[in-house]
């Protein structure tokens, strides 16, 4: 008996990964509010998103950086993707954000979305929102699936 993986079965994770690109697709097509603040999708996967966006003039504050609003809504919208990722169509119950620096003029800001656990109709992602290696924020989604499918 051998230990190596059977080749002629199916590639489970391709197959979730499919799911979540498909479930990306779709929700991307009706995402007026991320399209509208220029966030990029770049990647997604089964419990992972990863998404950008750069601070432009309009999403500064009186203190010059960037609004705290724009970057929660960076971090929300790579939450979205991220617990929509299973197909099952999902929204958020609770979130909260630690600010750990102020995002600048210019700045990429690049959101990592992580699923921590899923259960039943919840599931708890976090999301690191930096610039380059610079954590600019902490950010904690908990999910809770309403019914219907994506794909």
């Amino acid at each position: 008996m051998s230990d190596a993986p059977d080749d002629d079965g199916p590639d489970l994770d391709l197959d979730l990964d499919a799911i979540a690109r498909a479930s990306a697709d779709a929700m991307w097509a009706e995402d007026r509010a991320s399209i509208g603040l220029g966030i990029k999708l770049i990647d997604v996967g089964s419990g992972y998103a990863l998404l950008s966006m750069e601070v432009t003039e309009a999403m500064t504050n009186g203190h010059g950086t960037a609004h705290g609003g724009f970057i929660f809504a960076l971090a929300d919208s790579a939450f979205a993707f991220a617990c929509n990722s299973h197909g099952d169509k999902a929204v958020a119950q609770h979130c909260t954000i630690t600010y750990l620096r102020p995002g600048r003029l210019g700045d990429q800001l690049v959101a990592s979305a992580h699923e921590v656990a899923r259960e039943g109709r919840s599931g708890i992602y976090d999301i690191n929102v930096s610039v380059g290696d610079e954590t600019v924020a902490e950010f904690r989604g908990h999910s809770r699936t309403v019914g219907g499918r994506w794909v």
